[in-house]
């Protein structure tokens, strides 16, 4: 089964832009994330409609923050993503006048519904902020420096 990382994708993406100075190039975030640019310019899209992001036209130009990393948490993003499943599983539907099946995915629907609203809530605390400080300790860790356009290459 395939999981949807766009959440993971989309902090990765707003991270790298948070240490670099100026606009950043689609293609630039495109190539660190292994991704086309038009997969980057929809989700950013999105990010700038709630007031994330900036885009520029022109040479130069490019997409940067428009936010305090300190106000914006992963449940934030993970909803102008519009709220992506958070789990991969789900309930068997193919006999629903079964009583079996209608018991086991009453219990399965409480135990989904009370994960989720654990998992929001651990996303709600939890802001970009910290994310950053959690990058920043790893790299004076490992002595070295941040540059987007070689940070991926091997």
């Amino acid at each position: 089964m395939k999981r949807d990382s766009r959440l993971s994708g989309v902090l990765h993406v707003l991270l790298h832009m948070a240490e670099h100075d100026g606009p950043v190039t689609s293609e630039v975030l495109a190539k660190a994330m292994e991704t086309n640019p038009v997969v980057i310019r929809r989700v950013m899209a999105g990010l700038r409609e709630q007031g994330y992001v900036r885009s520029e036209k022109g040479h130069g130009g490019g997409w940067t923050l428009a936010c305090d990393l300190s106000r914006v948490t992963l449940r934030d993003v993970y909803t102008a993503l519009g709220c992506p499943s958070l789990l991969a599983i789900g309930n068997r539907t193919e006999s629903p006048g079964c009583l079996v099946e209608q018991a086991v995915n009453a219990a399965l629907d409480q135990a989904f519904n009370d994960a989720e609203a654990l998992l929001l809530a651990r996303l709600g605390e939890v802001t970009l902020a910290m994310l950053s400080a959690d990058f920043h300790k790893r790299m004076v860790a490992r002595g070295g420096r941040h540059d987007l356009e070689h940070v991926h290459a091997v």
